[in-house]
Formats: C-alpha cells, structure tokens, sequence
C-alpha cells in the first residue's frame, strides 16, 4: 500500500506527496517526547501502585488478603481499560489524540488522590498509635481517584507503544531496523520511572506522609502531558481505519452465511480490491494464509453479494479483511500464555512486599527501607539488560542464530516464562528459610525478624530478567503482528494479560485463602505471615509456571507469521 494511505502529519500531509515531512518528522527525533511521556507517566503510576498494599494496609485499615486483593483488582482494571482506548484510536481518534484526552482524566484522577490524602477533611486522621479510621467518603474519593486513574492509563498504554513505533516506516529498511531497539529503549525509559518511584517516592510516602507522596507522582503526570505535547509538530500520524470490531464481525457473519459454500482451489480468486490500496483505511493488503480457512468463505464471490451494483459487506470481505480476523486468531493462544507470567510478575506489588514487611529493614541503625522500594532491584535488573540485551546478547546471538534480531521474538518471550519459573522458586524458598528461623527461635510474634530484607534482591532481580525477555518481547511480537489497523488494538490484547494475571492472582489468593483457613487453621497467607506458608503459594505459582511453558512452546511451534503484500513501488 502506498504511504500516503497510512501516514500523515497533522492528518493532512503525507509522505508521497511531500517528502519533505518523511524528513522532518518520525524517526528518533519524535521518539523523545514519547519516551519522555512514557517515562513521567510510569513514574506517577508506580508511585502509586508500588505501595499501595501498604497504604490499604496501614491507612485504610484492611487486612493482608483484602488488601492484596484490591492492589491486584485495581492493577488489573489498569490492563482491562486499554481496550476501550485501543478501540477508539483504531476506529475513530487515532492515537495522538487518544493519548492526549485519557492523560486529562489520568491528571484528574492523580489530583483527587493527592487532595484525598492532603486535604483537611479528606485526610485520614490518625490516633498516636497510628491507628486511622477511615470513613466511607474519605474511602469513596480515595478509590474515585484510583479508577480515574485506571481510566486514563486505558488510553495511553495501549497507544504510547504502537505510537513510538508507527514513528518508523516499516517500508524503509534503516528505519525497521532501529524498531526492535526502539521497543528495548521504550521498556527502558519505563523503568527510569519505576526506579524513582520505588526509591525515592516510597521513601517520601513512608517518611514524609502521604499528600507529598502522591502530589509528586500528579506533578509527574502533569510533565507527561506536557513532554508529549510538545513533539506534535515531529509526529507520524497513521490514520484510523474504522471499527476493527465491525471488520471481525463482518467476516464472522459472512463465512457463516456462506457455510455451504466452497472454497476455491485457486486462492487468487478469492475477492481483493484492485491495486495497491486496500479496502480498510490505514492499512497494507495482506497475504492469503492457510490456516482457519472457513474464514476464506467471506471472500468467495456469489452472484448475490452484489446488492444494487455494491458490496454487501456482511456478505462479502475482502482477503485483507479475512486475514485481519486470522492474525487475531493466531495471536489468541500466545496471548493466553501471558497470563500466568503475569499472575507471577504481580506478586512483586503485593507478596513480595508483605514478606518484607516482616524482615529486618534497617540499612543502618538509624535508616530503615521501605519493604516496596525491594522493587528498585528489579527496575535496576531491567535498566542493567536492556543494553546489556540491546548491544551484547543480541550481536551475540545473531552469530548462531543468523536472525538480524538475534531471537526470534518468540523465543525471546519463551526464554522470560523460563525465568519466571526460577523467581517463584527463589521466593519460594527464601520464605521456607524465613519460616525456619522463626520456628528455630520462636519469632512467631516479632514484627521484624532479625534476617535482613536484602534477602530478597535475588528474585526481584531475576524477575526484571524475565521483564527484558518477556515484556519487550510481547510488547513487539504483538505490534508486528498485528493489521496495521488493528495495531493498538493488539497491543491492548497484550496488556490485557496483565490484567488476567492480577485477576487470577486474586482467585488464587481467595481459593487458597478459603481451602487452607478451614477448620480454625490461620492459612497459607494470614496477617502475621510468621503462622502461615507463603512458600506454598510461590511453589504453587511455579507449577502453573511449568505448565504455561510446556503449553507455549506447543502454540509457538504451530505459529505463522503475517505477511503483508509487498508494494510493486
């Protein structure tokens, strides 16, 4: 398809016809702003997410289970919402100007959170034994602002990516190759948000107070909005090409039409519109694939799909269309497979943080870290092997595999679910070595053994390891997968394993809660983590962990990659 079809500048001018905006614009010049953006924005959701299971705990007064259970539920929205902002860039806003209105309702949603813990009123008082009583409207307004923000992170996430990455014409092949790296330095700038929020953000919420705590990750926000802002004259714009869910739904209603109807041999007969441009605005044509061939049965041409010297297009799709709907059924069984990583990762917000809440935190006798900023490691992890991955591993690996990205973006994600094994048995068993020394010397009641929280580095570590390998590799396997029109879309299917993960996270802690509690027994996960046995519950993660791999390398084996019609241009 011919560039000026997909890009624009503003909406307007294109690439075919002015050169000169493929000059000006895109490229690394743009990407600036959106790591900027990207960067600032993470830092203000992880400066509430890294300690809020403390917040519930402490503040609002909820008991362990709850309070893990509202941390994943909330971080779970987090990942649900970027299908609502996926689908209006895709269809209707494109992705600028998505990105652009859910920031002003994020913004929103972190003002009322700071408001509801700085504010007389709203503030939560506390007794001089830093006990606090929160009433039901200082509990509304604080979880209002919660779900705004939810809200406003399902417009950006789902767009910032595919956005950064729309800035390289996949049609020049200096600028496709600088897209994988783009990915790596996009997680990168990711992290440099997480490892201000978890360090110095935490420290501010733990010994400073709350207002400040949450006020710095508002203004935080406010600087993304801003940063992004400020490169609109340098964007790439790729024009959105209407409802993808009506486009699936054509083809599905269309192949069932035609059930009885049979699928030529011959697979250039099958319905395409003439020439280079293709039916759906935004988008390349793409190949005919073997796979799911009832689909094919859309674009069987029929005497009556022709109504009044028009396409029906309920009754008849062209092969770009059908394989849209193919490329999304391709994609299922690996995004499946991103649950359970998922569902792992999550524990680093939640159980990681109550096991070290009962370790010893002083650095020195007078200075204690804050259980949450144990995830700075993990953030230090992913900064240390994003170059170490970008400029060593991949040169490293492209000499035996003869791929100009080294792995295949498949067996990069395969090699992170490898990982995630190895950090539920670190965790796992750091918690069985915890549990032993209190049975040894009868710490049952003590509020911090004495076994230092540092303990916990390998597996925050070790699961940024898996972060580089996993995470970046979905992040591009899902873009370059998906229909050019679909790509923010897809790229909100990838998140929303995320939210799958916290959501499973939930069910488990509530099952294993209600199976191990019975009978007067305090469980595998109760408030005093000293009488319980978390390790079961990190051992019962890396099962599942097991079994995920054994069924990926299944799916991944049977995959087949898109291929788009290569323009005689």
């Amino acid at each position: 398809m011919a560039e000026e079809d997909i890009y624009t500048k503003d909406g307007a001018t294109d690439f075919q016809h002015d050169p000169s905006v493929k000059r000006e614009t895109g490229t690394w010049k743009a990407c600036p702003y959106i790591l900027g953006n990207e960067c600032c924005e993470r830092l203000a959701y992880y400066g509430i997410n890294t300690n809020l299971v403390n917040y519930l705990k402490f503040q609002l007064n909820q008991r362990n289970v709850v309070a893990v259970n509202n941390v994943t539920n909330w971080s779970g929205t987090c990942y649900v919402t970027p299908l609502l902002g996926a689908f209006l860039a895709d269809a209707y806003l494109g992705r600028y100007w998505t990105i652009a209105c859910f920031s002003i309702i994020y913004v929103f949603g972190m003002t009322l959170l700071t408001l509801s813990a700085a504010v007389k009123g709203l503030k939560l008082v506390c007794d001089e034994k830093n006990a606090c009583h929160p009433t039901g409207l200082q509990t509304t307004i604080f979880f209002l602002g919660l779900y705004l923000i939810a809200l406003g992170t399902g417009g950006i996430k789902p767009c910032v990516s595919s956005f950064g990455a729309d800035q390289f014409d996949d049609s020049d092949e200096a600028e496709k190759k600088k897209k994988s790296s783009f990915f790596n330095w996009f997680y990168f700038s990711i992290n440099i948000g997480a490892l201000i929020a978890s360090s110095v953000i935490v420290w501010i919420q733990t010994n400073v107070g709350w207002g400040w705590g949450f006020g710095i990750p508002a203004v935080a926000m406010a600087i993304a909005v801003l940063s992004f802002f400020s490169g609109t004259r340098l964007y790439r714009n790729q024009r959105p090409g209407g409802s993808p869910l009506t486009r699936i739904c054509q083809v599905i209603v269309a192949s069932f039409r035609k059930f009885q109807v049979k699928v030529p041999n011959d697979k250039s007969l099958l319905y395409e519109t003439a020439g280079e441009e293709s039916a759906v605005k935004g988008s390349r044509k793409l190949d005919h694939t073997k796979q799911f061939s009832f689909f094919d049965k859309a674009a069987v041409e029929t005497p009556s799909d022709r109504t009044k010297g028009s396409d029906n297009v309920w009754k008849l799709c062209t092969v770009t269309q059908v394989e849209e709907l193919k490329s999304i059924v391709r994609l299922l069984p690996i995004w499946a497979t991103g649950i359970i990583f998922s569902a792992a990762y999550s524990q680093m917000g939640t159980l990681f943080v109550l096991q070290g809440n009962t370790m010893n935190l002083h650095i020195t006798r007078s200075f204690e870290i804050p259980s949450a900023s144990l995830s700075l490691f993990d953030t230090i992890s992913v900064i240390f092997w994003v170059p170490v991955y970008d400029r060593v591993i991949v040169p490293f690996a492209r000499k035996f595999t003869g791929h100009k990205n080294g792995f295949t973006q498949l067996q990069r994600i395969a090699i992170g679910l490898v990982i995630s094994i190895f950090v539920m048995l670190v965790a796992g068993t750091l918690e069985l070595v915890r549990l032993r020394q209190v049975r040894k010397h009868n710490y049952y009641d003590v509020k911090h053994i004495p076994m230092s929280i540092f303990w916990q580095v390998p597996q925050y570590f070790i699961i940024g390891c898996a972060e580089v390998f996993t995470f970046i590799g979905q992040l591009e396997f899902f873009y370059e997968q998906a229909p050019d029109a679909m790509r923010s879309l897809c790229s909100a299917l990838s998140l929303t394993t995320v939210a799958l993960g916290n959501y499973l996270s939930t069910m488990l802690v509530n099952i294993v809660t209600d199976v191990s509690t019975r009978h007067g027994k305090p469980g595998w996960i109760p408030d005093n983590l000293n009488y319980g046995h978390l390790h079961y519950f990190f051992w019962l993660l890396a099962l599942l962990s097991v079994a995920n791999l054994g069924f990926y390398l299944l799916v991944a084996r049977w995959y087949t990659y898109k291929k788009a019609v290569v323009s005689s241009q």
